[in-house]
């Protein structure tokens, strides 16, 4: 049996591994969870799964759930916290398998001592790879430790990447859906408001990344996870707006061929194929050919998506640049959220934050987090 330490357990990726764990009782079971703050779904689950370890945001919640553990008779669960806690569980003897599908740099540090732990990791956090891949990178090789992607698009293409060799690739092709604004005029982007943006056609997923959708910058974000995860250029990774998200991604050989991964929109798919690796266990996750009648493809145009320009250059500079990209971003979505800058506002700032950022390479976690720091202030100040 594989025991699981997931980090982000109440979250959505978090809470379908565990769908996964219970639909598979006889392959995978649960050793930590790192839950942030809610505290009420954390009991929930240290009840249901009973962990070795538990870890919440704060010492104060780490403290409530331990007594409530105790007043419901539970015992043989440590309760930790912070980032120390969440450090614990991803490094926890009893972890066969870590999860990482904490939301931004929050889990770039539990994620880099699970792998110096020689832990493989299935990583849901494109953040992680956005601000410290080549860091990340680098100490899974040394280690021979896989770091297996559970983000769809980046999913898919480890899927076509087991039919050819990596000198046979000639581009890396990731779709999108192209969001809610696909196809509005542009004349009207200056007044989109956070409610318009936040209804995605395809998925359901949190507040920033539904918007990072809505901009194209989760796309930008994923050109550079996919250059780090696959080692391949910027000019080898190239975006197609797919508005069915059928087609999660594809390889494009360089004999012309072309390998596409197609599947049910449903993340348990992709959580299985990193847990079950290099397996392929059965699944009901089945798909209706009839739903390939009508399939789309275009281009994207940079200048309604200028974030996902932004992270092309981003990309092509790497470093401390691909920090800042991700920085910037969130800084700006929060501030667009709060109807304190508009939806143009968002590459408006992210840009100016580009420009300011010196061409640096961060050679450790620490310098990577200061870099971000110091991106997210930098962005604060221009929005004040």
């Amino acid at each position: 049996m594989k025991r699981l330490a997931i980090l982000g357990s109440t979250g959505s990726i978090g809470q379908s591994t565990l769908s996964i764990v219970e639909q598979f009782p006889e392959r995978y079971g649960v050793a930590a969870l790192a839950a942030g703050r809610n505290v009420d779904e954390a009991f929930a689950q240290a009840q249901r799964w009973r962990p070795k370890m538990i870890s919440l945001a704060t010492e104060e919640l780490a403290g409530e759930l331990a007594r409530r553990l105790r007043q419901d008779g539970v015992s043989g669960i440590e309760a930790v916290h912070g980032t120390g806690g969440t450090i614990a569980c991803s490094t926890l003897h009893e972890a066969d398998f870590v999860v990482s599908a904490i939301v931004g740099v929050a889990g770039l540090e539990a994620t880099h001592a699970a792998i110096l732990a020689g832990k493989p990791v299935g990583l849901a956090n494109k953040e992680c790879m956005v601000a410290a891949g080549e860091i990340l990178t680098a100490a899974a090789r040394e280690r021979k430790v896989p770091i297996l992607p559970i983000d769809s698009e980046h999913n898919a293409v480890h899927q076509c990447l087991r039919v050819g060799a990596h000198n046979e690739v000639k581009f890396i092709w990731l779709t999108a859906s192209g969001g809610p604004f696909r196809q509005l005029p542009l004349d009207q982007f200056e007044a989109i408001t956070p409610e318009q943006a936040l209804k995605h056609p395809t998925w359901v997923m949190g507040r920033r990344i539904t918007i990072d959708s809505a901009t194209m910058l989760n796309k930008g974000l994923e050109v550079i996870e996919a250059c780090r995860l696959f080692d391949v250029t910027p000019a080898q990774v190239r975006v197609i707006i797919h508005p069915q998200s059928t087609v999660h991604s594809m390889v494009e050989y360089v004999d012309g061929s072309i390998l596409a991964q197609i599947s049910v929109t449903d993340m348990r798919l992709p959580i299985l194929y990193a847990l079950a690796w290099p397996e392929r266990p059965p699944s009901t996750l089945t798909f209706d050919l009839a739903a390939l009648r009508h399939l789309e493809f275009e281009r994207p145009d940079f200048k309604r998506f200028p974030c996902l320009r932004l992270a092309f250059q981003a990309a092509e500079k790497g470093g401390a640049h691909c920090i800042a990209l991700n920085a910037a971003d969130e800084v700006a979505v929060g501030a667009f959220l709060e109807r304190r800058i508009s939806f143009t506002g968002i590459p408006r700032t992210i840009e100016k934050v580009l420009e300011s950022t010196p061409e640096a390479h961060p050679a450790t976690i620490a310098e990577v987090l200061n870099a971000d720091r110091e991106a997210r202030e930098r962005a604060k100040a221009m929005l004040t």
